[in-house]
């Protein structure tokens, strides 16, 4: 064990690179600097130079999905720490192990609202998983240890960790002592699922004649993807995925019936609508998946899966609920139903497999637009993700923000594997994929980086474009311009009697491609359709170049399936003018 003298700034670093961490996201300032001196002083931990502290907690968010390990943020005090508040609540949000450390004033200076003062611990309370104010320099490496252990256990989640900047003076040095575990008599989050509860939901599985798994982020977040997939084919039992949880099952598996919920596919939607088990695994029946809870699926059984006690049967409840991880759970249902003689009713599984291919063939989604050509002389931005998803061979990591963009990537480019798909979900934040797919790019440099945006996503964090160039990153950034606030607009067209208030630019747009070549990038611009595909082509084929491909799509497309709100699962717009109720 090191027992050198330290800094609280070099215990810090030191600290960072004994769990593991490589890299960092941040950006400069006063209650930093002894911290930054640090950085420079060490080869260990490298630090990526940001635009913006909300882009260096999004890029510290994209990394720890796409990896799976814990990201980390450092910012200063004041603006610094306020600016870092939508990365942390966007974590919070989608349970994404990260770890942010806030520069703080002097501790004697605490509470006199001096130069960039902000009550750190108080702005982020209601957004973090738990945080630390460092009231000593020796505390710095049990504190670090203590937040890697809380961001990365139970239902990950954030942790900020405010520094005063005394407690970082290079002057002031003490033993440093790294501790090699962590013991926290009041945190103790469950793994293993009760064994009996267990037995119960097998007992369900065995007599259910039209069940559904339905996985979210949860599964991914806990590497239980595996499993997941083993116990479906076991049972030959249909699976939908909730927007975060796409991937866990390879969505282009036959036995995968598409993400459910407000924008889900129609056959996923009917099938929970219609279903007599709902097998629920790390996901938390929230507002976009079940529309009106009190009539959601209400002939179903609910087996609810989830490491967080506190969302098991918080909205839905759960006949069988079981607490504990993913992976355990899952590992200890596959061994319960291979030890049983099972005796699946295996003939009405298959009716309710064929019903579930019927409702795709009637309403699913058309997954061969491209071939259709240009529909009332427009691109559809469908049309722009499937090409996407035809040159990266649907192996790319895909990165997103929220809006229609989000959506039409989620619904027509097929996730065959975890962390692939990279998207702000719980939040729904703005600015969010272009800072991801940085982190994402910097953890695997070989692999393509897409960021599926839209010019008012864009926007939020185009800064970036900088950082970009600093590090070359070659992310390939797909923009869907519709020269609107696509959901926002759709949703006026919808209830708002086409009423576009403060949706739309009025020509004031930038020229992206010479914004994008003034950043030192490749800038390329689609119009017509029938430059889609070799535009495309060109633009994955720039291995070494960040590629800003702009598509002016068609302005007036919706997304769809939508859900009516305030209706059970069954009450879906299909288009413009159809819906499945009267």
């Amino acid at each position: 064990m090191d027992k050198t003298n330290k800094s609280g700034a070099d215990a810090l670093i030191h600290s960072l690179h004994l769990e593991g961490v490589e890299l960092m996201f941040g950006y400069p300032g006063g209650a930093a600097l002894h911290i930054y001196d640090a950085i420079f002083n060490q080869d260990n931990v490298e630090h990526i130079l940001v635009r913006h502290e909300q882009g260096a907690v999004h890029a510290a968010d994209g990394y720890a999905r796409a990896t799976g390990k814990p990201g980390v943020a450092l910012v200063t005090s004041g603006p610094g720490a306020t600016n870092a508040i939508t990365g942390l609540a966007t974590a919070y949000m989608d349970s994404t192990p990260i770890v942010v450390i806030s520069g703080q004033v002097k501790s004697n200076l605490i509470g006199t609202d001096s130069f960039q003062e902000t009550d750190m611990i108080g702005v982020s309370r209601p957004i973090v998983k738990h945080s630390f104010l460092v009231q000593r320099a020796e505390d710095i490496p049990q504190i670090v240890k203590k937040a890697f252990h809380i961001a990365t256990t139970g239902r990950p989640g954030p942790v900020v960790i405010d520094i005063p900047k005394d407690f970082t003076d290079p002057e002031y040095k003490f033993e440093f002592s790294y501790p090699s575990e962590v013991n926290m008599r009041s945190y103790k989050p469950p793994q293993e699922g009760d064994i009996s509860r267990i037995k119960e939901a097998v007992d369900l599985i065995e007599i259910s004649k039209k069940p559904v798994i339905y996985s979210g982020g949860g599964v991914i977040q806990n590497d239980a993807s595996e499993e997941l997939t083993e116990f479906a084919k076991l049972l030959n039992f249909p699976v939908t995925n909730t927007l975060m949880g796409l991937g866990a099952f390879p969505g282009s598996d036959p036995q995968f019936i598409g993400m459910l919920g407000m924008h889900g596919t129609y056959q996923a939607n009917m099938a929970m609508h219609n279903a007599d088990l709902i097998i629920a695994i790390g996901a938390r029946f929230d507002d976009r998946i079940t529309n009106d809870p009190k009539q959601f699926s209400l002939g179903a059984k609910k087996i609810h899966i989830d490491v967080d006690p506190a969302s098991v049967s918080k909205i839905i409840h759960a006949d069988i609920p079981i607490v504990g991880s993913a992976k355990q759970c899952l590992s200890a249902l596959l061994h319960e139903l291979n030890s049983r003689d099972l005796k699946l009713n295996t003939s009405a599984i298959a009716e309710w497999n064929q019903q579930i291919s019927d409702w795709r063939d009637t309403h699913g989604l058309n997954h061969s637009l491209l071939e259709l050509g240009p529909q009332n002389g427009k691109i559809l931005p469908q049309q722009v993700v499937q090409s996407l998803y035809r040159e990266t061979n649907g192996e790319a990591f895909v990165t997103s923000d929220v809006g229609q963009h989000q959506m039409f990537a989620a619904q027509y480019y097929h996730f065959d594997k975890p962390r692939q798909w990279i998207n702000s979900g719980g939040l729904g934040t703005m600015g969010f994929g272009l800072p991801s797919a940085m982190g994402v790019q910097l953890a695997y440099p070989d692999s393509t980086v897409a960021c599926v945006t839209g010019e008012g996503s864009i926007q939020m964090c185009i800064q970036e474009l900088s950082t970009c160039l600093q590090y070359g990153l070659p992310i390939k950034i797909i923009n869907l311009n519709n020269a609107a606030l696509g959901m926002v607009k759709q949703w006026q067209d919808m209830q708002y009697g086409g009423r576009h208030s403060s949706s739309t630019y009025e020509n004031s747009l930038p020229d992206f491609v010479a914004l994008t070549e003034s950043y030192g990038h490749v800038g390329m611009k689609v119009t017509k359709f029938e430059d889609l595909e070799s535009s495309m082509k060109e633009c994955i084929s720039l291995k070494d170049k960040l590629v800003f491909l702009d598509v002016d799509v068609d302005p007036n497309e919706h997304v769809y399936p939508m859900l009516e709100a305030g209706n059970a699962m069954d009450h879906m717009w299909l288009s413009k003018e159809d819906k499945t109720w009267k």
